[in-house]
């Protein structure tokens, strides 16, 4: 053979695996955009939704609350962009290389009974009668999810009505990879955001990794100068006076391993102020008013450290009852007051704010 026929043979070979390459994306993205289109549903609205080389972008995506919830809408992003893998082509189920969301805004609901509920157009959908065998829908492997600018209103019924609502802003993060449904691969996660108050915006941090299905996990979460008084309905009950300012530094180091936690943490409340009102034995998260105002007028902030400790598949083990307790029991220390109402009123607040 020739040195001008192998070059042209050569040429040839590179063109069909050119062509085989781009027919095969242009496939791999038109199956990823059907899937987009059937997943958001009928409450789902986009301005655009288009099929290029980099992948599908959606502009404008908007999914509708429906009535009785708390926000006009579920979830809302100015741009998605979703590259897929080739590997969708040999692979079975979905695999999205990445998902990049810009500006984007999801609602939470906590209702009465301290259910989570988030994007129920989406997650509680009825599932679709099988046929011929069929099961329940693919695998998909998300590679990585991108959030950029981001916002989340999170609503809590289970506190007063109407839901109280708080605020994260600018909210930044990478979390992957996630293979659904098996959720058994390590998902690494950072994520940065702003806490917004009344009088002050907080900053909230959280980075490590965790493997849902398992459990395990290494984490690192942080909040810092969150205003206390977007969390006053944890903190005091009904007939107690209010707060008027303060702030809340709180940082946990949390690793699981084989369903054992351990996780040692800090929590400081700096210039708390309280409100008159409640009477000579109104509490602060069920600690007497006067201890705390005596403690800030003296040093201006309280601060303890705690560690958290047990087994997460042991039935008498509870998260919320094993945090409320430590803190609780830190608070008193610190205060010099009996643990007596210590545990009700910080358990409320963990409670509220973590779930039951």
């Amino acid at each position: 053979m020739s040195r001008r026929t192998r070059l042209l043979l050569a040429a040839a070979v590179l063109a069909a695996l050119a062509i085989a390459a781009v027919v095969g994306h242009r496939a791999a993205m038109h199956q990823l955009q059907t899937a987009v289109a059937t997943a958001l549903g009928p409450r789902a609205s986009l301005r655009a939704i288009e099929v290029g080389w980099s992948g599908v972008v959606i502009e404008d995506l908007r999914v509708r609350a429906a009535s009785g919830w708390p926000a006009e809408d579920e979830l809302r992003a100015r741009r998605v962009r979703l590259r897929p893998s080739l590997a969708s082509l040999w692979r079975p189920g979905w695999h999205v290389a990445s998902v990049t969301i810009d500006e984007g805004y999801v609602s939470l609901l906590r209702s009465r009974d301290g259910r989570l509920r988030v994007l129920p157009a989406l997650t509680e959908k009825k599932p679709a009668p099988a046929h011929d065998g069929a099961g329940a829908g693919p695998a998909v492997h998300l590679g990585r999810i991108v959030l950029d600018g981001g916002a989340i209103d999170f609503f809590d019924a289970s506190v007063r009505q109407p839901a109280h609502r708080m605020q994260l802003a600018e909210l930044d993060a990478t979390v992957g990879p996630i293979d659904w449904p098996a959720l058994a691969s390590p998902t690494t996660i950072d994520l940065k955001a702003q806490f917004k108050g009344p009088h002050r915006t907080g900053r909230l941090a959280i980075d490590g990794a965790l493997t849902i299905a398992t459990r395990d996990a290494q984490l690192k979460a942080s909040v810092h100068g969150v205003d206390l008084v977007a969390l006053q309905p944890y903190l005091l009950k009904v007939n107690e006076g209010g707060v008027r300012s303060g702030t809340l530094d709180l940082t946990l180091d949390a690793r699981v391993k084989a369903q054992h936690l351990k996780a040692p943490g800090r929590l400081t409340l700096t210039g708390l102020e309280l409100s008159s009102g409640g009477g000579v034995f109104s509490t602060f998260a069920g600690v007497p008013r006067q201890a705390v105002v005596a403690a800030m007028s003296r040093d201006g902030r309280i601060e303890f450290a705690f560690t958290l400790d047990g087994r997460l598949d042991d039935p008498s083990f509870s998260l919320n009852e094993n945090l409320a307790a430590k803190l609780a029991g830190g608070l008193a220390e610190t205060l010099g007051v009996s643990l007596g109402g210590v545990v009700e009123g910080v358990g409320g607040v963990i409670k509220g704010l973590f779930g039951r």
